[in-house]
């Protein structure tokens, strides 16, 4: 059985944004779709069997309206539907090992503010083990796409870019392959970025690049990125590449390069940190200030 796109509803409007692009990225993927409704129950909440009953039908009509919307989206998509108990940041994680992605809905600001991210979708971006892909209230399909002709939005133009923040340091094959992945379901071009910054002189060492000038450092790193992504070129060869090798602030450049995206890839380190599991600084940025769905891919 395929693992499916899984999308967490609440009644949000962000939700039900993220239930209309998953049920989009299940019909890319030929995957079924499964909306889920985490009942954030609590031990001492009072109520009993009433309560129980209440909670269990406003789940079922939040879940009604959420696969009307998921099949307006995509209707020949493969839909199932399931209420489970909370906390809802626990039962995501738990659906997430079975999934073959994990799509939730982020509190979207308007202007430069970017993402209000919740509690709940930060806590499965920082665990899970699935990619998980943020998606804000208002997203529709023809946000996916280039614009018309005239400059008005559509859905039947050809797709905008992928964009992907690589560590060519440190490249993730996790990363990379559901960049390309998206890409190639898409039919769209691949913008993949290394962001680098010049070491300071105490970092300087004999034969060191950085002494070199800023063009030919420049180069170095396109060759450097180019080498990484070489047997990636060979695996997916019709997917249109472009590699981009900025100097700056890596957060700065990937919120640029998203602005004319349909989705943002970045990688997230699944590894335990002083103070428990947190996004990267990079990540955190982007998830808080990109516009496009951005996917979270983790690796070891």
């Amino acid at each position: 059985m395929l693992a499916p796109v899984i999308a967490g509803v609440d009644g949000s409007a962000e939700s039900f944004a993220a239930a209309e692009w998953a049920a989009r990225e299940a019909g890319r993927r030929d995957r079924p779709l499964l909306l889920l409704h985490a009942r954030n129950w609590h031990p001492r909440q009072e109520g009993g069997e009433s309560a129980g009953a209440a909670r269990r039908r406003l789940a079922r009509r939040v879940l009604r309206q959420a696969e009307e919307r998921a099949r307006r989206a995509c209707p020949g998509v493969r839909l199932s539907d399931e209420q489970v108990e909370g906390p809802a940041t626990a039962a995501l994680l738990h659906a997430a090992e079975h999934a073959e992605l994990l799509v939730l809905g982020s509190r979207g600001l308007s202007g430069f503010t970017g993402f209000l991210v919740g509690s709940v979708a930060l806590g499965v971006v920082a665990k899970s083990a699935s990619p998980v892909v943020l998606v804000r209230a208002g997203e529709e399909a023809g946000d996916e796409h280039l614009p018309a002709e005239d400059g008005s939005a559509s859905d039947r133009t050809g797709y905008r870019d992928v964009v992907l923040g690589l560590d060519a340091g440190d490249p993730s094959d996790e990363v990379i392959e559901f960049a390309f992945e998206a890409a190639r379901t898409r039919g769209a071009r691949l913008r993949v970025l290394y962001v680098w910054q010049p070491p300071s002189a105490l970092e300087l060492g004999p034969g060191d690049v950085a002494l070199a000038g800023r063009p030919q450092q420049t180069r170095e790193w396109q060759g450097f990125l180019s080498a990484v992504l070489q047997v990636w070129r060979d695996k997916y060869p019709d997917v249109d590449l472009v590699e981009c090798v900025p100097q700056g602030k890596a957060s700065t450049a990937l919120v640029r390069a998203a602005s004319a995206a349909g989705l943002l890839v970045v990688g997230h380190r699944l590894a335990e940190r002083p103070l428990g599991p947190r996004t990267g600084p990079v990540t955190h940025a982007v998830v808080h200030h990109v516009g496009c769905p951005v996917a979270v891919v983790p690796h070891a």
